[in-house]
């Protein structure tokens, strides 16, 4: 028989503890009542002997160690999960803000899943379209691949989410098994307000479940947030055989929480205050995505994390970076020349890409084109930095030449506009035309009979 306990030893930040406890596992769920009266929910975070420490939900204002009777329900945070889940907004431990009905199925699914075992993991294969240039051309996104975006404070990552789950779509196949989940911690009411609106104004909320955690929010309900959120895709992905594309931002937030959590906890930090066990966590969640064999549906995941003082060696994306496969830069001079998306290619890697491209896939000259653009977008620096030496008018016709490609890819064909979906054929076409500024000599990365059938200036007939 489970016991109520009616008095708390402790409370502090959003964590309470209690002592003479038995029969209590990590991770159990808690009902609190507050003077009789409020509910509340918790989860218990630690167990030492017959001592407990447990997560508030909602916050412990108003809660003190005598006012407050705890009931052990005995179960993991179960969320409820359906197909009618499309289309809603839950909040960080999967209940409805949208003003909907309560999910009502038989099935209730634990949030703390497993990584996926590498032995029963499937490679991925095909792309997921994006329609933004640079991503699909340079950095392509493979259905299974966990690529994540490297951003900075106030650069245009939230467009760039927004815009993706809009456009995103599985390459070679239709868009009826295919869905997003969108998870978003500690974001702003107006970004919150953005997203919403956005996803509804271009018709893709019918099939974008979202989770929002917002700033101001009980912090520890940002901990459950992406447990929720993939718990759904991995419902959707491997029961009901869909495609899922999950984004979550802002893992900085995420990391910071558990920092937050970490040290009410008392527990030793490690480096710039994270706790030593943040590569582990941010790996239990990460590891989840991907294909599983015999099993029709994917989960494909892409994290955005804002880079504290653009730092790439800062815990949270070095961390990442070891865990995904590969990432996506934004560049702040980029952003500062007004270029939307600011993506810079150069320090951009998908290391899937080339098993999701080409023939059958996207197009046959896609490998050899974007190694093209890449070498001649990288020889543009060298120039640049000659031409603040020396400057632009002392510059060889070869080297003004690579200076006009660089404004020509940087405006043509990495800019393009908030509503612009550009299929991947256009977007491989637009990279043949700026390639073509530049003298066949140069092209070094394409053969020979790649530049006749695709480079306008040299098309046979």
């Amino acid at each position: 028989m489970k016991k109520e306990y009616l008095m708390l030893d402790k409370i502090e930040g959003p964590l309470i503890m209690l002592s003479g406890i038995q029969g209590v596992s990590y991770g159990e769920i808690i009902d609190i009542t507050i003077d009789g009266q409020k509910k509340r929910s918790g989860k218990v975070v630690k167990v030492d002997k017959d001592v407990v420490i447990a997560q508030v939900f909602e916050g412990t204002s108003g809660i003190s160690t005598t006012n407050s009777r705890v009931y052990f329900t005995g179960k993991p945070l179960e969320i409820a999960l359906s197909e009618d889940v499309l289309g809603r907004v839950f909040d960080g431990v999967g209940r409805p803000i949208d003003g909907g009905p309560q999910i009502f199925s038989k099935e209730k699914h634990n949030v703390n899943g497993n990584p996926i075992n590498p032995v029963a993991r499937e490679y991925p294969r095909d792309f997921i379209q994006t329609g933004i240039s640079a991503i699909d051309c340079m950095t392509t996104l493979i259905r299974g691949q966990k690529l994540p975006i490297f951003s900075g404070n106030g650069l245009s990552h939230n467009e760039l989410a927004a815009q993706i789950v809009k456009q995103a779509k599985v390459g070679t196949q239709g868009n009826e098994s295919f869905a997003v989940i969108f998870a978003a911690m500690g974001v702003k009411h107006d970004d919150a307000d953005f997203f919403r609106k956005t996803f509804e104004q271009s018709g893709a909320l019918e099939r974008v479940l979202m989770f929002i955690n917002l700033a101001d929010d009980p912090v520890v309900e940002r901990l459950s947030l992406p447990r929720c959120a993939l718990t759904a895709a991995e419902y959707l992905a491997f029961e009901k055989d869909m495609h899922i594309l999950v984004i979550l931002t802002d893992m900085t937030s995420y990391c910071e929480a558990l920092r937050e959590i970490s040290a009410a906890r008392e527990e030793v930090p490690s480096r710039k205050g994270y706790p030593g066990y943040l590569y582990s966590d941010l790996a239990m969640l990460y590891e989840r995505a991907g294909m599983i064999k015999g099993k029709k549906g994917s989960i494909t995941l892409l994290p955005m994390l804002t880079m504290p003082s653009d730092d790439i060696t800062h815990p949270v994306p070095d961390l990442t970076g070891y865990i995904t496969e590969g990432q996506v830069v934004l560049s702040r001079d980029l952003f500062q020349k007004n270029i939307y998306p600011p993506i810079n290619v150069l320090p951009s890697l998908s290391r899937l890409m080339k098993d999701g491209i080409g023939e059958g896939f996207t197009r046959e000259d896609h490998d050899e084109i974007a190694n093209q653009l890449f070498s001649l977008y990288s020889r543009v620096q060298d120039v640049r930095a000659l031409a603040q030496i020396i400057g632009e008018e002392e510059l060889s016709e070869l080297d003004r030449k690579y200076m006009d490609f660089g404004r020509r890819f940087e405006e043509v064909f990495l800019a393009q506009d908030f509503n612009e979906n550009r299929e991947i054929g256009e977007t491989l076409d637009m990279g043949w035309e700026i390639a073509d500024i530049m003298p066949v000599e140069e092209l070094d990365r394409l053969k020979p009979e790649t530049i006749k059938k695709y480079l306008p200036s040299q098309k046979q007939g």
